[in-house]
């Protein structure tokens, strides 16, 4: 059964097996407003940890998106290519950004889960 992790940057990872899928969570899209393009990176290029590896921009502002976890890029969601909005109708679905391969499924401790991420954005509000 898949199993989702968060960010406190609102970057998230379902993880299935030693694969990932990585996007952006519901509250992010919302900050942002409607997304206008997303650069997705190269399948192929290992990411580390926290390190930028995409760039969304919205009409309001244009944001990195970190690795929420290393590994290597398998495949990329070529749909926000061409309609980059899929991102504000369905961040945690079809609006995903990449898959990775884990390198180190450890790291996955230090995220947080479900309850600890909606705990932390009604801290912020």
């Amino acid at each position: 059964m898949p199993t989702t992790h968060y960010t406190k940057d609102h970057e998230y990872i379902r993880v299935e097996d030693d694969a990932g899928v990585v996007g952006i969570t519901d509250y992010a899209q919302s900050q942002l407003g409607d997304v206008v393009f997303v650069e997705l990176p190269l399948v192929g290029r290992m990411l580390s940890q926290g390190a930028e590896s995409a760039v969304v921009e919205s009409v309001k502002a244009a944001s990195g998106i970190n690795a929420p976890a290393s590994g290597e890029v398998v495949e990329i969601n070529r749909a926000l290519e061409e309609t980059p909005a899929i991102v504000n109708e369905d961040p945690l679905g079809n609006g995903w950004f990449f898959k990775i391969r884990l390198s180190d499924s450890t790291e996955l401790d230090g995220l947080m889960d479900e309850d600890a991420y909606q705990d932390y954005v009604k801290s912020l509000e």
